[in-house]
Parts: structure tokens; sequence; C-alpha cells
């Protein structure tokens, strides 16, 4: 799975170099789209936290979260049941 390189917490975000532009299209974009279609509202920065709870959730057991050097937006995460 591909996601956002970021943390549930916001405040954990404040460095991160596309955070102003990643809340923007979160709260214009992408959470107004998930609750107009009775989704969970979580917007484009959920976060590392969140996604290795839902993943658990999911029931996936071993989860790595790996990062490719020229890439500072997004975690890969690779899950085995």
């Amino acid at each position: 799975m591909q996601d956002i390189h970021a943390s549930s917490d916001v405040s954990k975000n404040i460095n991160h170099p596309f955070a102003p532009f990643l809340y923007t299209i979160s709260c214009m974009h992408c959470m107004t789209v998930s609750l107009a279609q009775d989704g969970m509202g979580l917007g484009t920065v959920w976060g590392k936290e969140k996604a290795l709870e839902m993943l658990q959730e999911a029931g996936f057991s071993q989860i790595e979260i790996k990062q490719l050097p020229h890439d500072i937006m997004n975690n890969y995460y690779i899950m085995h049941k």
C-alpha cells in the first residue's frame, strides 16, 4: 500500500515540507468527498499511526513501512497476514 508519509498527530507534521499543501487538499477535496459518500472523512493526511491501526484491524499482523530515497511524500506498506 502507498500512502502519504505523515503522522496522525498534526503537531508532528509541522516540519513536513508539503504539510500546508496536503492539509489544504485534505480539507478542500479528500475529506469532503469522503464524507459526502458516507466515508470516514479521514482526508489526505490521516497518518502512519491510523494506517497501522486500520491494517491491524483488517487482520495484517506483519507490517513493514518503507520509504524510497527519492520520494519524500510517501510511505510504502508491505503487509502479511
